[in-house]
């Protein structure tokens, strides 16, 4: 058996753009909360301080 065999992959996720990232140290602006935000959300808020948003829904209801 051959024990300085070589083996090559493919990438997992096809190259592209980067996500969208936002500063570092971010807290959530409602009053009394000071929870840090991820540097993926866009938003001010944290998720538990954000409006409800509901989804556009086509087809049937």
């Amino acid at each position: 058996m051959n024990t300085n065999t070589i083996e090559s992959g493919h990438r997992l996720r096809p190259e592209g753009r980067a996500p969208k990232r936002f500063a570092e140290g971010r807290v959530c602006t409602h009053p009394d909360c000071g929870t840090r935000l991820s540097v993926y959300n866009r938003r001010d808020t944290c998720f538990r301080h954000s409006p409800i948003r509901f989804p556009r829904v086509r087809g049937r209801t």
